[in-house]
């Protein structure tokens, strides 16, 4: 857990990534890869968006994320020719289909987002399939770039503009990177778009059931042709009694919590249940011990 790595700091926070362990399914790929469908059927403009320009780029993306997982989970995935097969369902994902985007989106449990250098430099989101935001809207992110994506972060254009910018320049097709990013909520759905940041109400004694730990795997790979970015989220989840059930688990999580600073306590929506919070934690990490 991100968490676990050492104090709370404003850093990006990347790591290199074997482009073997690019992609994570789990026992809940059924599950998640249906709720995608739904959204899909449901709420096609909330959850799906490509720019013109991001075209080619996610016509190179279905084509790189056929080739990794019939690779990578040939049980599950063969390439025939021009078409990827799925196994359990024997669905036929033609590698030159008309929607790039939306069909890689439906084959893994991550959210895949196309981000491209723009004339002045820096990059902006081209394309997504994001199912499981967690308070963005994809509709108010695409055609933007970096500093207005992550506007509302505080702290982010003064600590963190700047080097984002100069390493989405740099990055490397073959030298793919990831990093992870956690939260806590009272609400376990994976689709949360919405914006306002609603107060929650949390009973001490019953912290570790109504919290839970959301954690986004987030990994940044180039594309070789289009020189465009594919910036993946996977979102995992567990109930904090689950995730903090360890002492050092959640000694650390106290920690970073109080380290934090205000504008992102308030950020995260933890300001108003910090200290019952805390007393939970507190208490886990000395019973457990």
């Amino acid at each position: 857990m991100s968490f676990l790595d050492g104090p709370w700091r404003m850093a990006m926070g990347l790591r290199r990534l074997d482009p073997a362990e690019w992609l994570v399914a789990d026992g809940q790929e059924a599950a998640e890869l249906a709720e995608k469908r739904r959204l899909y059927a449901e709420r096609p403009d909330e959850v799906l968006a490509l720019l013109p320009e991001g075209q080619d780029g996610a016509a190179e993306l279905l084509r790189l994320l056929a080739a990794h997982l019939a690779e990578r989970r040939s049980a599950g995935f063969a390439l025939e020719d021009e078409v990827l097969v799925v196994r359990a369902s024997g669905e036929r994902v033609p590698l030159d289909a008309p929607d790039p985007l939306a069909r890689a989106g439906l084959l893994v449990q991550e959210d895949l987002c196309l981000m491209a250098r723009q004339r002045g430099g820096g990059y902006a989101l081209v394309g997504a399939s994001l199912c499981f935001p967690m308070r963005w809207r994809l509709a108010d992110k695409v055609g933007r770039a970096m500093a207005g994506i992550h506007e509302p972060v505080p702290g982010f254009a003064e600590r963190l503009g700047g080097p984002a910018d100069r390493f989405f320049a740099a990055l490397e097709p073959d030298r793919p990177v990831w990093r992870a990013n956690w939260s806590l909520t009272d609400d376990p759905r994976l689709f949360q778009p919405d914006t306002r940041t609603r107060p929650m109400a949390l009973g001490e004694a019953d912290a570790g059931q109504d919290l839970w730990l959301r954690v986004e795997r987030q990994t940044l790979r180039r594309l070789p042709q289009s020189g465009q970015v594919v910036f993946t989220i996977r979102t995992f989840r567990q109930r904090l009694e689950e995730a903090a059930g360890e002492p050092q688990v959640a000694a650390a999580l106290a920690a970073r919590i109080r380290e934090m600073p205000e504008p992102m306590l308030r950020y995260k929506n933890l300001l108003g249940v910090r200290e019952t919070l805390l007393r939970w934690l507190d208490r886990r990490a000395v019973a457990s011990a």
